[in-house]
């Protein structure tokens, strides 16, 4: 057990280091990185929605699908509706403009419960056995690297600045560590524990790439531009289904 504790630990570290993956644009010009980061929301929806039908819903559909997966997933949207009325409220409510996008603190949160379910998908995994808990640190890194640029894109994209970005974008991947203490202190009931997480944050993906990127998506009317767009978007896709042959 022991050696669960240091394994788990060392391998969420590592996991959560990839969220620094945006300081390859910190040498990159402002002007520059402007003119991708509409692209970067292309990719993050492709990364987004390609998560959630190719890897989230096929993970909890194994038994089946039921209709309390669909429940705990409309929970998920209904959940991050009413998070971003409250933001939006709270923007409305100041004296001066927020320069925080809301979608990019919705976005923010959806990022943690996300890397709260990997640590507890990479804890459970050790308790199985030590090549099962490298195999899916692996799998979970592959799958996370598409993903933290995404997100990373979508914090620029929401008026948060390089240096905030990748801070930011880091504090929200240290909830893996509390995943795994989650899964080693609670292994016994962390199957169910998992549904629910992994059913939300489908929901919570689904809200934030069709409420809010795609809507963004659309304020660029050019040709050339929709066509490269639709381009990222594919791109992201394709990249989370690839990883199906990785994992």
């Amino acid at each position: 057990m022991t050696d669960a504790w240091s394994y788990s630990l060392i391998s969420v570290l590592i996991v959560s280091l990839i969220s620094l993956v945006g300081i390859f644009t910190l040498s990159i010009k402002q002007q520059r990185l402007n003119k991708i980061l509409n692209y970067l929301i292309s990719f993050a929806v492709g990364a987004l929605i390609g998560d959630v039908f190719i890897h989230i819903l096929p993970e909890i559909s194994e038994e089946g699908f039921t209709p309390i997966i669909s429940i705990y997933i409309l929970f998920g949207i209904l959940f991050t509706f009413i998070i971003e009325k409250i933001v939006h409220f709270h923007h409305s409510n100041k004296t001066t403009i927020s320069k925080y996008k809301p979608y990019a603190i919705t976005s923010l949160y959806g990022d943690s419960i996300h890397n709260l379910v990997d640590g507890i998908i990479i804890g459970a995994s050790y308790l199985g056995g030590f090549s099962l808990g490298i195999a899916t640190t692996i799998a979970v890194i592959l799958h996370e690297i598409p993903t933290e640029i995404g997100h990373f894109g979508v914090l620029l994209k929401g008026g948060f600045k390089r240096n905030t970005a990748l801070f930011m974008n880091f504090l929200s991947a240290l909830t893996s560590f509390v995943g795994v203490i989650l899964a080693l202190l609670l292994s016994s009931k962390i199957q169910s524990m998992s549904l629910f997480l992994l059913s939300f944050t489908a929901g919570n993906f689904i809200y934030i790439a069709g409420a809010d990127l795609i809507p963004e998506l659309h304020k660029e009317v050019g040709i050339k531009r929709s066509v490269i767009q639709f381009i990222w978007l594919i791109l992201g896709i394709a990249i989370m289904y690839t990883l199906i042959f990785l994992e």
